[in-house]
């Protein structure tokens, strides 16, 4: 069976779906194998469910003519989703970079569906399995299409842009981020900025921000639609940082918007939506309530209250780049509140690992922070004799060795995916 033969048999089903506990009836069951699973085992399990079609590459498990065989499930899902998006026409935004992106995703999609039916990426779903369903989750009446594509080694994002074919790009920016993937920091830029050069093959439109100049120089040259801070014959919006202790608050067309985002490193991402807003015709009163309306989940940058404590809650993910704006945010804030913090390893460092966590720890020691909290082995191992610092090896060591010493305070969570730090609000 081809792919366009495919695509009719999809346009009848109820959209894709690769895990059978979420089968709905009519969908089309795509048998992907991982490292430790095999997908075609569940094939017949996806058709009792409900499921209209099974996609299956092992002959074996074909139980009835619903179950369609084909030489690579993966690369079968890829192919109908880039056969999908030719199929629909409709215009893409992609995103990518080291920090921001799914807030920055989550962010612009508040805004443009104000005006238009949008479709983005649901939660991180970014990788080579996220970007093909989420094309499949577009359908006709999807107006804007809006993709946020991860990467962790070079020529990732040209194989995404491939599938997803955006008209749009945006980068948040180049971090310390998937360093061991990428081989450095130059790395990080080449492989991030494939987007650009994707959309400059075809010409396409960069959103730009004009006050990173290491982007700015990649998209030289580019089809560039730019915002920044202050009034220049070379950028197309103007938006202004008003407050960031500790919620951003922001200046357009001399009207203020005041989000419910922390942090001066989420003024970039606001700005953004700002600015992709206004190039698709959003009048400001919906871009206003939309970003006033937008409230942060899961682990990114979220207050809670809980006792005498004020949490930011920042533990979805990190790198160098986003610890060291989270310091300097907390730093910032009200030098009257006690300053705790709770750092957990950042991973994907390689041989990096050791010189970048011992840069944070030199760094948060000076800050106005009275009570650190290092957890990991990679922080356990850095060399530091002040007072301040209190080391675990892991979050069960924490959690057995630990108390808070003062009563009352700002607490900053913060450390990478796999680190699990939300678990600590169960231990204050």
């Amino acid at each position: 069976m081809n792919i366009a033969e495919l695509h009719q048999l999809f346009l009848i089903s109820n959209g894709v779906c690769t895990d059978t506990r979420k089968i709905e009836k009519n969908t089309m069951f795509f048998a992907l194998k991982g490292e430790r699973f095999n997908g075609n085992t569940y094939a017949e399990k996806a058709l009792e469910s409900g499921a209209h079609f099974a996609i299956i590459d092992e002959e074996k498990f074909k139980i009835s003519n619903q179950c369609i065989v084909v030489n690579d499930v993966l690369t079968t899902l890829q192919n109908l989703a880039e056969y999908h998006r030719q199929y629909l026409g409709i215009p893409v935004i992609a995103l990518t970079g080291s920090n921001g992106k799914t807030t920055t995703k989550e962010l612009i999609n508040c805004v443009l569906s104000t005006k238009y039916k949008t479709t983005a990426t649901i939660g991180n779903l970014n990788n080579h399995i996220g970007v093909p369903l989420t094309i499949l989750s577009m359908n006709k009446e999807t107006q804007i299409g809006i993709v946020e594509m991860g990467a962790n080694h070079l020529d990732e994002i040209d194989f995404l842009c491939n599938i997803a074919k955006p008209d749009y790009g945006y980068i948040t920016n180049i971090g310390k981020a998937h360093l061991e993937g990428f081989g450095g920091i130059e790395g990080v830029l080449k492989g991030k900025t494939e987007l650009y050069r994707y959309l400059k093959k075809f010409d396409k439109l960069i959103f730009s921000n004009l006050e990173d100049e290491k982007l700015g120089k990649a998209s030289s040259g580019m089809n560039v639609y730019s915002f920044s801070q202050s009034n220049s014959k070379d950028n197309d919006v103007t938006i202004e940082l008003l407050e960031s202790k500790p919620n951003v608050v922001v200046s357009f067309q001399n009207k203020t918007i005041e989000s419910n985002l922390i942090g001066a490193y989420n003024f970039t991402n606001i700005a953004t939506a700002i600015t992709i807003g206004n190039y698709f015709d959003v009048d400001f009163d919906n871009i206003k309530v939309a970003l006033e309306s937008y409230i942060p989940t899961n682990n990114r940058s979220q207050i809670i209250q809980k006792g005498n404590y004020t949490i930011i809650m920042d533990a979805y993910n990190a790198n160098p780049t986003s610890m060291n704006a989270a310091i300097d945010n907390l730093n910032n804030m009200d030098d009257n509140e006690t300053k705790i913090v709770f750092l957990g390893d950042m991973f994907e460092l390689g041989n990096e690992a050791s010189v970048e966590h011992q840069k944070i720890v030199d760094k948060i020691k000076e800050t106005k922070v009275q009570e650190i909290h290092l957890i990991g082995s990679n922080f356990f191992a850095i060399t530091s004799n002040s007072p301040k610092i209190s080391k675990y090896k892991s979050y069960d060591d924490l959690s057995n060795n630990w108390s808070l010493k003062n009563p009352k305070g700002i607490i900053l969570i913060k450390g990478s995916r796999g680190m699990k730090l939300e678990r600590i609000l169960d231990l204050i």
